[in-house]
């Protein structure tokens, strides 16, 4: 490891810090956190200049007349990440007014499953003149839907052969995860595969780029990577899958496993300029940004629910016990803490669906109103969706407008909104879109339960958690009586714990989560008649749950099929695509 330097000794934690750094889908954020009470101190936040590329590589990057992308793209660019180093830390550092010689520490964490083809120094791909304006060289965003096929094929092989790791995904692998998108990248980029030396998550990649060390961590590599048990697929399951991906885990994909809470490496000189940060200090493995906000929530044993609510939602839980959960993402062995077993669910679109409805459902007059009376149009709806009796709507949705991710596991299914008239106001589809996420979780949650994993405890991270009309939905919705965090960043903070352990400041996660982790914020307790009245609207959406995503009707599968043959460009591998075909850039948007 480069520039090593000894940990500080347990205990030694007074006038210490650590910076925390968290990836996610529109930006970057940094926090300066105390050593001795996890009290943050600073901030600083950095929004990607390329945000979230859907339509075409930008021309900034890839060159003029940037390749227009296919359906269900989702890329971005890797030095937007490096320029959250350059920009977000020295932010927090200013922001908390603290000497930077004081800082220990430092980790980050990513959005998952986010992959960064690279070179064996760690160069992205799209960062070669040659590749610049090749789609397959960029990062596929966690959100990168387009590998449904490839996933397809995985899952049916592996249950035909009987594979012993498909249990462990809930007996299906997403399309998000590292296998699909790199089977996705060989059949369709098969030069860009060739030139690539390692499929690196982006979790790891930005730890190499701070310590000159590339480590995987156990997280992303158990839930995402499909490593169970000390192994990964075999090269026999890889070769019937396609003989050209015969060595995609021995050339593409294996290497050092780190275990979260370890460190990665220290901070390497061209890192600390970058920062600000002092060279030497320990860089911790990788993680996700779901995972770690578990012990920001201080929620590191079994049966409390973690559910971390941005764009997407991520669920996340440690259990004693081994059990096969229909659906889920993953279990993992340590995938949360040393010692439990590490269950995650999640839905791939919550925030987004929110966003995507007031951005292009709304009128203009909404906006206006909501301008006068001092409100953003979120705060505007929900408001007058606040004062509806339940099932006053009379709508029921079901919340894939971004696929399901749990615990059908199918992306190309998409969202559905029944029971609209000439009389159905905005106010009313937003509420009926806030009650279809909380049914989504409510189908999580009773998972996880008739599978011997009960949910005891529910509290909730990410930056919905300031609605409050939501909160109670989900509460009411499930049932549960549910606590916020009571840090407004609950990932970041996560990040900084694991940054003190890596320092040596403690010995363990537990005991950092215990010292440095959050008080709850918020608590919102089941209404009993909110209760009841939800149980009929659930069952409402179980019924159309069941239909469309459980085989009942395919209609979903065959609107997407025409939709790939109707729209222009829109069916065509990347790499053919002309550069008449390319004028318009992404624009970014905010959900």
């Amino acid at each position: 490891m480069q520039n090593e330097k000894s940990p500080a000794p347990y205990g030694s934690v007074a006038e210490q810090y650590v910076i925390g750094v968290d990836y996610g889908t529109l930006s970057g954020r940094a926090v300066v956190v105390r050593v001795a009470d996890g009290k943050e101190l600073g901030s600083g936040v950095f929004d990607y200049p390329h945000a979230v590329v859907t339509e075409a590589l930008p021309a900034d990057v890839a060159g003029d007349g940037g390749v227009r992308l296919p359906a269900d793209w989702a890329l971005q660019v890797p030095n937007d990440y490096r320029d959250v180093l350059r920009n977000a830390v020295p932010a927090a550092i200013a922001d908390a007014g603290i000497d930077p010689a004081a800082v220990i520490g430092i980790a980050t964490d990513f959005t998952a499953c986010t992959m960064v083809p690279v070179k064996a120094d760690g160069t992205p791909l799209n960062e070669l003149p040659e590749f610049a304006n090749r789609p397959h060289a960029y990062v596929k965003l966690w959100r990168h839907h387009a590998a449904q096929p490839q996933a397809d094929r995985i899952n049916t092989l592996a249950a035909e052969l009987g594979e012993s790791w498909l249990p462990r995904y809930g007996g299906l692998i997403s399309s998000e995860w590292e296998f699909a998108k790199g089977l996705q990248l060989l059949e369709e980029d098969p030069q860009a595969y060739e030139a690539m030396d390692h499929w690196v998550e982006a979790a790891d990649w930005i730890v190499w780029q701070l310590s000159g060390n590339y480590v995987r961590n156990a997280c992303t590599a158990g839930y995402k990577g499909i490593y169970q048990d000390g192994r990964y697929p075999s090269a026999d399951f890889l070769t019937a899958l396609n003989p050209a991906f015969e060595t995609f885990v021995s050339d593409k994909l294996e290497h050092t496993i780190g275990r979260l809470g370890d460190a990665a490496g220290y901070l390497t000189a061209e890192a600390a300029a970058w920062t600000g940060l002092p060279e030497g200090i320990a860089v911790a493995v990788g993680n996700v940004d779901a995972h770690v906000t578990a012990p920001a929530a201080k929620a590191v044993e079994s049966g409390q629910l973690v559910a971390i609510m941005g764009t997407s939602t991520c669920h996340v839980m440690n259990g004693t016990e081994l059990h096969e959960v229909p659906g889920m993402c993953g279990v993992v062995d340590g995938g949360i803490v040393d010692g439990l077993w590490g269950y995650e669910a999640g839905q791939s679109g919550v925030g987004d669906i929110f966003g995507w409805f007031t951005k292009n459902g709304v009128p203009p007059a909404y906006h206006e109103a909501a301008a006068a009376a001092g409100l953003g149009i979120h705060e505007y709806l929900t408001e007058l969706a606040s004062r509806q009796a339940i099932g006053e709507h009379g709508l029921i949705a079901l919340d894939w407008h971004s696929g399901n991710r749990s615990v059908l596991v199918d992306h190309e299914l998409s969202g559905v909104v029944v029971g609209q008239t000439l009389a159905t106001k905005p106010e009313d589809t937003y509420r009926a879109l806030l009650e279809a996420t909380a049914f989504g979780t409510r189908t999580i949650v009773d998972a996880f339960r008739d599978s011997g994993v009960p949910v005891k405890e529910f509290i909730v991270a990410g930056g919905l958690l300031k609605n409050k009309l939501l909160m109670q939905i989900y509460a009411d919705a499930t049932g549960l009586q549910l606590s916020t965090i009571g840090s407004t960043q609950g990932p970041a903070l996560g990040s900084a714990i694991h940054a003190a352990v890596a320092a040596g400041a403690y010995p363990d996660i537990r005991e950092a989560a215990a010292a440095m982790g959050s008080e709850p914020g918020e608590v919102y307790v089941p209404i009993p008649e909110n209760v009841a009245a939800y149980e009929a609207l659930f069952q409402e959406y179980r019924t159309l749950h069941d239909y469309f995503g459980r085989g009942a009707n395919d209609v979903m599968h065959r609107l997407k099929a025409i939709q790939r043959a109707a729209k222009p460009g829109l069916g065509r591998h990347p790499t053919e695509a002309s550069e008449s075909d390319a004028a318009e850039r992404n624009e970014k948007v905010d959900a």
